[in-house]
């Protein structure tokens, strides 16, 4: 737990400007606020607003705001906790832990640190040794061999092509290296840089020795790809087997295994982490979708061909801790996996890690059977990839379809009921009623292959089972439930603007004043003009009083979570707006609009009290005159009476 003053002096002391200017770099100042081209989203005419003031961002396009906190989580992928604690060591805001004592929390973070830096050396030593080791050339060809030659390899002292220069960014950016064959290389390197190899043991790069004292490397003789976590530290490493050396023999049982990778430490737990997240974060978070493969290889070579919001999960199935993680990116997952037995069963081994995250799932079938890796180094492969992506098809639709395929038919008795019992199970799970509304074409698609089978078994004498009848029956219920979960829409003509009161103009620009410079409410002309504010202005300015509390110097300060939280939708962009990108330059500026405006209210509200007045006046002497009939229409009702009860009244008298 972190201590909310804490948390507080972290927001107070972030200058917010230069951390977001690391990753916008096209901010620039105007006015009060600085503008640049929104992280999040595409655009080409900048919208995106900090108030260095306020500790606060707004995008004026796609709505994203907040402090300096938030934009770590949101942009970085960070967790809260992890959030503070990076800014804190940026201002110099010591974080005491409330459930350790301080020097407990100094080790804790040493020894991570210490873990972080023998993963970092290792990594640049692989790094290095991929382009100077006399035996590099195995790794060299095995990055030929799919298309990932890197530049500098082959430009024979001239400058890299374009595509050679992607293959360096993309090799760099991966810390793709190569770990020689000899038993100590890193050992030793790691002991030259003062590396405790007790560390390196730690985080899985030595291996103790059986007999004897010291260590050996772990990696040996392998393409190296080291693992990065969403904060660019390196976390661990997969390593892939290359060709025997010349002159080395090797029996079957002497093969090693294809990959191997970094057991799990103090800094490392597989499950929770993707490769490639780092490199890939901002592409994921552009296109609010992310691409899932299955290897280190697929998501190297797809983002070497241009397709950069590629992740694979670390060679374990995709996890719930995994989907989590994705999804503080995207809300969206396509799963593009071998096209073979196991990519089809990692496929469905998925689906619970996705709803579970909230992540919405499709799946892409690569064509002619070819996995990722292969599919985007044929001709015209990148085109390929991006068209398979764009049709995949919905998790549970793909799912269906892959029971209900065509050896669907051809099955016997006892497969095809146990593929029937899939299909319930799965309808029964799905809880989102517009995607089992979409099976609808696949159903038909059953049906018509269920009475085919009918026929058929008819023709042969035998009886269809009644778990087909089951089906059919599952189906229907779950396509009516689905229709009567549907969203109903009002009245179109319900939704129209309500046309604004008087005086909305003038109560706006107060409000919008008084954002801009909270201050104001310390004034006391100031506090007469908000006695005019009713409805959702006196809310805007009540939460605004509310939020403002005593800074650490006796300064009143706004804060502006408690203040936007107090906001409903309606009036929350408003209010994010002009705390981001405030109007008014000057404090006396603002106050001169708001008595300005209280001014113009005040005439207002008295125009409107005399016209009040008048019309109560009006409705009064309407009261009298209308009251004076009744009395005058009750004498005459009284004459008639009376006259009607005399036998000898005249006939007139009586009409």
């Amino acid at each position: 737990m972190i201590p909310p003053e804490t948390i507080a002096a972290v927001r107070d002391r972030t200058n917010i400007v230069a951390v977001i200017q690391e990753s916008v770099p096209s901010l620039k100042k105007r006015g009060r606020s600085w503008v640049g081209l929104c992280p999040f989203h595409k655009e080409k005419s900048p919208s995106f607003h900090v108030n260095p003031d306020r500790g606060f961002f707004h995008c004026f396009g796609c709505k994203e705001s907040g402090s300096a906190i938030d934009f770590a989580m949101k942009h970085e992928g960070y967790s809260f906790p992890e959030a503070v604690r990076m800014l804190a060591e940026r201002c110099g805001v010591v974080i005491e832990e409330d459930a350790r004592p301080r020097d407990e929390v100094d080790r804790a973070k040493k020894h991570k640190d210490d873990l972080y830096g023998a993963l970092s050396v290792a990594a640049s030593y692989y790094e290095r040794e991929l382009r100077e080791h006399s035996e590099r050339g195995y790794a060299l060809r095995e990055l030929g061999r799919r298309g990932l030659t890197p530049g500098w390899a082959m430009s024979d002292g001239h400058e890299p092509t374009e595509a050679g220069a992607r293959i360096d960014d993309v090799l760099q950016a991966f810390r793709v290296g190569y770990a020689p064959a000899g038993w100590d290389g890193l050992a030793n390197h790691l002991r030259s840089q003062g590396i405790s190899p007790s560390s390196a043991e730690q985080v899985g790069l030595l291996v103790p020795k059986q007999s004897g004292s010291g260590h050996y490397d772990r990696f040996r003789h392998r393409l190296m790809f080291a693992v990065v976590d969403p904060q660019g530290r390196v976390v661990a490493f997969s390593g892939r087997a290359l060709e025997p050396l010349a002159g080395t023999v090797e029996t079957p049982e002497q093969k090693p295994a294809k990959y191997i990778n970094s057991p799990e430490s103090a800094v490392y737990t597989k499950g929770q982490m993707l490769f490639g997240i780092y490199q890939a974060r901002h592409a994921i978070r552009q296109a609010d979708q992310a691409v899932l493969v299955e290897g280190n290889f697929d998501v190297v070579s797809l983002h070497a061909h241009g397709i950069d919001n590629v992740v694979a999960p670390l060679g374990t199935a995709f996890t719930a801790d995994q989907a989590k993680l994705l999804r503080r990116y995207a809300g969206n997952v396509v799963l593009f996996f071998d096209a073979d037995v196991a990519g089809k069963k990692a496929t469905r081994a998925s689906r619970e890690a996705c709803r579970g995250a909230g992540l919405f799932a499709r799946v892409a079938v690569p064509p002619s059977g070819k996995d990722p890796d292969e599919l985007v180094r044929a001709p015209g492969g990148a085109e390929a990839v991006r068209g398979a992506i764009v049709q995949g098809k919905g998790m549970l639709e793909y799912l269906l379809e892959d029971l209900l395929d065509e050896g669907f038919a051809s099955a016997d008795a006892y497969e095809r009921a146990g593929r029937v019992d899939m299909v319930k199970r799965l309808l029964a799970e799905e809880d989102d009623a517009l995607v089992r509304s979409m099976t609808k074409t696949y159903v038909d698609r059953l049906a018509g292959r269920l009475d085919l089978i009918r026929r058929e078994e008819s023709a042969r004498g035998e009886r269809s089972p009644d778990t087909f009848r089951a089906l059919e029956a599952t189906v229907k219920k779950a396509l009516a439930t689905a229709e009567a979960q549907r969203p109903r829409y009002g009245d179109p003509r319900s939704a129209r603007i309500a046309p604004q009161s008087p005086g909305a103009a003038a109560r706006r620009e107060i409000v919008g004043a008084l954002i801009d410079f909270p201050e104001l409410l310390d004034d006391p002309e100031v506090s007469e003009a908000v006695g005019l504010l009713e409805g959702e202005s006196a809310r805007i300015v009540a939460g605004l009083a509310r939020a403002r509390s005593f800074g650490p110097e006796g300064e009143k300060r706004l804060d502006n979570d408690a203040f936007l939280a107090q906001m409903p939708p309606a009036i929350h962009s408003f209010a994010a707006k002009r705390l981001a990108a405030p109007t008014f330059e000057a404090f006396d500026e603002a106050r001169d609009v708001v008595l300005r405006s209280a001014t113009s209210l005040m005439k207002r509200v008295v125009h409107e009290e005399k016209d009040l007045v008048s019309r109560r006046m009006n409705e009064d002497e309407w009261e009298t005159q209308i009251q004076k009939a009744r009395e005058a229409h009750g004498q005459v009702r009284s004459t008639m009476t009376a006259r009607k009860a005399r036998p000898d009244a005249p006939d007139g008298d009586n009409q």
